[in-house]
């Protein structure tokens, strides 16, 4: 592998945090993106009280119950390691992560456009963008009556005390004179938008590395299920047509690729056929590792399987034959004890 093909080559954990497997990370971020897609219902109970929606945001909202049922669907499958399910659930998140990125880019524009009318001349308009009028009436700072920083009141004279000037209120203007109308580029730059867009990013730094995380999860169980299954002998890339790419799990004449699930499945893997398929230095021991790590679950969590072979050969009959007579408990054994 060249330096350049490293180098934009789609990272691969083989840990979550360094501190829990694939598996355990998986099921983590599920819940968090179950926790997410909740808001959802919220957000469709606030009809109720008469909160005016834009047809963006009564969108995300649909959109989030959607996303909520297709996770459970999902999520009950990463324990059993379904290539399928585990598959689908990857692509799923990455689609979610770009539905999101759409949402958070449209809000954000709003929000920021609506800095900028504070912060301008054209303070009493209607907020712009998508959902700005819900912001307009939430935030409580967007419609003021006058567009001032901060306010000078000099008292007037109290009673008995010789007439002077009267009380003078002076407003003076904030940001007005810089903005004649509101814009994204005057948004951006106001002092409060720094932290808005600090935190957004952060965020979504986090949002990469869980889909890298979860992508590097149905890696795994596909290549494991690949070396399970595959007709090849030495290695599990073999059966494929090339020698560096693993044979498609969803072909049709395997068990996985029937179906209705076996289509979809050949399609989500060819959205990604290199990262999903191809094979790299240290692939082996890193399967190797996991299919040892998940032998060791399986066997805690079974029962003994001495037991369970002897049970049934009791059942069938065919258990070993019953002790001779001079082993059964009797009256030699009573009288040799006897004899002590």
């Amino acid at each position: 592998m060249g330096f350049a093909t490293r180098l934009f080559r789609i990272p691969r954990p083989q840990t979550f945090l360094y501190l829990m497997s694939l598996r355990t990370g998986t099921e983590l971020i599920t819940l968090s993106l179950l926790l997410n897609k909740v808001s959802g219902i919220y957000g469709l109970l606030a009809l109720l009280t008469g909160l005016h929606l834009s047809p963006l945001q009564l969108s995300m909202y649909i959109y989030s119950l959607v996303a909520l049922v297709i996770t459970v669907f999902l999520a009950s499958h990463i324990r059993t390691q379904s290539p399928f399910h585990c598959l689908a659930l990857a692509c799923f998140y990455i689609l979610d992560s770009l539905i999101n990125a759409a949402y958070t880019a449209a809000f954000a524009i709003t929000w920021f456009l609506v800095i900028s009318q504070h912060h301008s001349d054209a303070s009493g308009d209607k907020a712009p963008g998508p959902g700005g009028l819900t912001i307009d009436e939430t935030s409580g700072f967007t419609s003021p009556q006058y567009n001032v920083s901060h306010v000078n009141v000099v008292a007037a004279p109290d009673q008995g005390v010789s007439p002077g000037d009267e009380a003078v209120t002076v407003g003076q203007p904030g940001f007005s004179t810089t903005a004649p109308g509101p814009s994204l580029g005057h948004g951006v730059l106001q002092p409060e938008s720094m932290s808005s867009i600090i935190t957004i990013c952060s965020l979504w730094v986090v949002r990469i590395y869980f889909v890298l995380v979860v992508m590097s999860y149905a890696r795994l169980v596909l290549r494991q299920h690949l070396a399970v299954t595959s007709r090849a002998t030495t290695a599990s890339h073999t059966g494929g047509k090339s020698s560096t790419m693993a044979e498609d799990p969803f072909s049709p004449h395997l068990v996985e690729g029937r179906g209705w699930k076996g289509k979809l499945g050949r399609i989500m893997v060819a959205l990604g056929k290199s990262y999903w398929l191809g094979s790299e230095v240290g692939d082996e021991a890193w399967m190797n590792d996991a299919q040892s790590y998940r032998r060791r679950e399986e066997v805690l969590s079974s029962p003994v399987p001495g037991v369970v072979e002897r049970e049934r050969r009791r059942r069938s009959g065919t258990g070993p034959p019953p002790p001779m007579p001079p082993l059964q408990a009797g009256p030699f054994l009573r009288v040799a004890t006897d004899g002590r």
